[in-house]
């Protein structure tokens, strides 16, 4: 068996903190609803990566910090994204075996998940939604998910060496 190099600290943090960015960038008024879940995405792709170095306790950094940026209620993101690497945990396993395809589904069913546990708080917190607008973002972000693993991992052969 192969044995993966191990990705520097630094390179982890850094691919997050760029997500946290591009979560927070402001978008026009109807563009909102299509941004993608960059942070779900680079967390996901993090804890597949390196499980033994990126997990809940990332996650919960995160989100504290989204939630500090964007002034939603404190922990709310913290939960969100520690549930999202906690599911990452369980299912580290079989989705390493997966195709990119599989993947992205199985993307769209972990982010779906999260999506759906952040409506309820919102609905806990007074912010209600009838409507399933809030699950385009994880769609658009499994349609994402082939480019984005493909690209990390050739950055990382590229900065590791062979």
């Amino acid at each position: 068996m192969a044995r993966v190099p191990v990705v520097p600290l630094i390179v982890v943090w850094f691919s997050l903190v760029l997500a946290l960015c591009l979560q927070v960038m402001p978008l026009a008024e109807g563009w909102q609803v299509y941004r993608p879940e960059w942070i779900g995405l680079m967390l996901i792709y993090w804890c597949m990566r390196a499980p033994d170095r990126v997990g809940v306790f990332h996650g919960f950094i995160l989100g504290v910090l989204l939630d500090l940026i964007e002034g939603t209620s404190l922990g709310q993101h913290a939960l969100i994204l520690s549930l999202l690497a906690f599911l990452c945990a369980l299912v580290y396993p079989r989705f390493r075996a997966y195709s990119l395809v599989q993947q992205s589904v199985l993307v769209l069913v972990l982010l779906g998940l999260v999506q759906l546990v952040e409506q309820w708080l919102r609905t806990l917190t007074g912010e209600f939604s009838i409507h399933l607008s809030f699950l385009i973002p994880s769609l658009i972000s499994a349609f994402l998910w082939p480019w984005l693993a493909t690209m990390f991992k050739a950055l990382e052969r590229r900065l590791l060496g062979p």
